[in-house]
């Protein structure tokens, strides 16, 4: 093999993790290339073996299979979504294609669907583990679900699908990340962002001369359709100008406009449906999930939609009034919904969230909140490793260790935005854990806080802490996770399941220990009052009814998208009359009350992996709800919850069915009940 591609040589360093300083753009292709080769070539020694399929000569070998490609693709992806200059993205748009071309030449191989198909009949008569049951099991339920059963022309067709739609959400992706670089908001006068803090105003400044523009202010779009400034700008014209520049994205009509590109997507989406057998991209999607079908989801979501629009007209009318107290009376618009509400907050709770940022400097809610708690809960124990480094200057390197002394792997954390990034929050795996392998994790957590300009502290708001800790849950999911079979490994679980674990560990946030811990004031080390602590428990489900709204909105958008037919697809459809249309049919269509997230700019569905499965979010909090209430009714933060989670949920990956997991950690299947009155659905 060539030794001039640091790609195509294995990794010197701990744990594998890519030497990204010697790594540069022009290496990517090639390595795959190279990768591409080597996997087809090792799928293909597996068919043509003429001896009766076994799971040692045909699964063994498939789960061996790929490696070269799954490790230079992890490192490409890791970068391309984290830090997409020019050149990475060119490479990217350049490379879907040919990945979703070879994904598909295995997934729809002929000859091993055969061989595979031949152990899962047989499965009930062979010398098993459940792991590797399960694994026959998985791999001819993906490929059947693929196409694998389609005759020639038949795949032929879906193969030129697959690799279109890689480009079109590939495109949306590009689009979306120039339009919101560009739609970042300019203000000339620092009075204009009155009600930021100072912390807030210097990482404007800071942005602002990152573009040239000395002596102005550059507020950057947060993924979602709402920002956290909002909250706190005292300016009415500020605050519509920073909402009108977030909804706008990808709708206009310039280079960056998504409209025909996720119109294209849904056509297609709809179209590969149908050649596999299904009503709709949503059937297809949901048939290998949780769920089992796009009924039970509308089910859900209409059953949470009534009372959530109920609650959210409730809040509305408490914001008017205040507005109407105002010497200036209007009507509340959807960029004066965040800054009444403090207003209402403040008088119904006393509380003022925008001013608990001293209490939450970065650092310290990571050491001493979000790894405490996984340290106090699991026994892990964290040490940063300044001698190896990410993709990124402004990547950390931290070593996870069991309370043994075992090594578990390594947790890169990537905090602050920039231009190059991807909107939202997430977690990778850079190299997946594997017995058969003999791989541990690297796994990351994406956030996207404004980095303050040098000497100052970086103050996370409340939903930056949450966002933290939330990833952290994904990041500890794809750290525990102890399987043989790489099919398995880390957060490989359904779409519908995934978000389970993350929503879990939001409920270490305010534990009186944990919370005692971390949020401490930035100048007097002073821990949060408890009476403000008790205020915010008081309020947990304060403007529940706007954020439930907000989210079951954009799920449903998803979903009416995608429960489209080919014929309806086909239509000449209009983005924006077709959102009002789907919201008005969910009675979701509250002006004041803007989903969060609109078509065209909904990375989660239209570039991102969860097409048809946004309401994944609603679905695992039925189940993070139900073990929050267990671990309450158990102690807590206490070792023994921790094992027993970790043992039977996180640590079993994507190796058994996810609800016979929860089964078996809980005892009986998940209850709905503590959810609805966690968002006060209740009555």
């Amino acid at each position: 093999m060539p030794t001039d591609n640091p790609l195509l040589s294995p990794s010197v360093l701990p744990y594998g993790l890519p030497d990204y300083s010697v790594i540069r753009p022009e290496h990517y292709l090639p390595a795959f290339e190279q990768a591409f080769a080597e996997h087809t070539a090792e799928v293909a020694a597996i068919t043509r073996v003429r001896s009766m399929p076994t799971f040692e000569n045909t699964m063994a070998p498939l789960e061996a299979s790929g490696r070269l490609l799954g490790d230079v693709a992890r490192t490409f992806y890791t970068v391309s979504s984290a830090d997409a200059t020019d050149e990475i993205q060119a490479i990217e748009e350049q490379l879907a294609p040919l990945m979703s071309a070879h994904q598909d030449s295995i997934q729809l191989d002929a000859a091993l669907y055969r061989r595979i198909k031949t152990l899962h009949e047989q499965r009930d008569q062979l010398s098993l583990t459940a792991e590797q049951r399960y694994l026959i099991e998985r791999h001819y339920t993906e490929m059947s679900h693929a196409g694998a059963g389609l005759d020639d022309d038949a795949k032929q067709r879906l193969t030129a699908l697959n690799q279109r739609l890689s480009t079109l959400t590939t495109q949306f992706e590009k689009n979306l990340l120039g339009d919101t670089n560009d739609l970042a908001v300019v203000f000339d006068d620092v009075a204009e962002l009155d009600g930021l803090t100072d912390g807030e105003l210097s990482a404007a400044a800071q942005a602002a001369a990152d573009r040239g523009l000395e002596g102005k202010w550059v507020v950057t779009l947060t993924l979602f359709t709402g920002h956290p400034y909002l909250s706190s700008l005292t300016d009415r014209t500020s605050r519509a100008r920073l909402l009108e520049a977030s909804r706008s994205r990808g709708s206009r009509g310039n280079d960056h406009d998504n409209r025909t590109t996720l119109l294209e997507i849904v056509r297609l989406r709809a179209e590969r449906a149908a050649l596999l057998g299904y009503d709709s991209h949503a059937a297809y999607i949901t048939s290998d999930e949780t769920a089992r079908s796009p009924e039970a989801v509308h089910d859900l979501l209409r059953r949470l939609a009534v009372p959530a629009a109920r609650n959210a007209r409730r809040e509305q009318q408490k914001l008017q009034e205040i507005i109407d107290a105002e010497a200036a009376s209007f009507p509340l618009a959807a960029h004066d919904w965040a800054y009444y509400t403090e207003k209402v907050r403040a008088a119904e709770y006393d509380l003022d969230r925008s001013a608990l940022r001293p209490w939450f400097e970065a650092e310290r809610v990571l050491q001493d909140g979000v790894l405490r708690a996984a340290t106090e809960l699991y026994g892990v124990a964290f040490t940063e490793r300044d001698d190896l480094h990410g993709y990124h200057p402004d990547t950390r390197v931290f070593e996870v260790h069991n309370a043994d002394g075992s090594a578990v792997g390594l947790f890169v954390l990537d905090l602050y935005t920039r231009d190059t990034k991807r909107g939202g929050a997430w977690m990778n795996s850079i190299v997946l854990q594997s017995h058969l392998r003999g791989t541990a994790p690297i796994v990351v957590n994406n956030l996207n806080v404004p980095k303050p300009a040098p000497g100052s502290p970086t103050l996370l708001t409340l939903d930056e802490v949450t966002t933290l800790f939330h990833e952290f849950g994904h990041a500890l999911h794809g750290l525990f996770a102890t399987v043989t079979y790489p099919h398995f490994a880390g957060t490989n679980v359904f779409r519908d399941f995934v978000e389970f674990p993350s929503q879990v560990n939001e409920m270490w946030i305010y534990w009186p220990e944990i919370l005692t811990s971390y949020a401490r004031h930035i100048e007097t080390d002073e821990p949060l009052p408890a009476g403000v602590v008790e205020k915010l428990h008081a309020s947990e489900a304060f403007n529940q009814g706007f954020a439930t709204s907000e989210y079951l909105a954009a799920a449903w958008l998803d979903q009416a998208w995608h429960s489209l037919s080919t014929n309806e697809a086909a239509a000449d459809l209009d983005v924006a009359a077709f959102e009002a249309s789907a919201l008005a049919d969910i009675g979701l269509d509250n002006p004041a009350v803007p989903t969060r997230y609109s078509s065209t700019y909904f990375a989660h569905v239209f570039s991102g992996g969860y097409s048809a499965g946004y309401y994944s979010y609603i679905w695992s909090e039925v189940l993070d709800a139900d073990t929050v209430e267990w671990f309450r009714e158990n102690g807590g933060l206490r070792r023994e919850n921790g094992d027993r989670f970790r043992e039977r949920l996180l640590g079993v990956g994507g190796s058994k069915d996810p609800l016979e997991a929860y089964r078996d950690f809980r005892g009986r299947d998940a209850e709905i009940q503590p959810l609805l009155k966690r968002r006060g659905l209740a009555d």
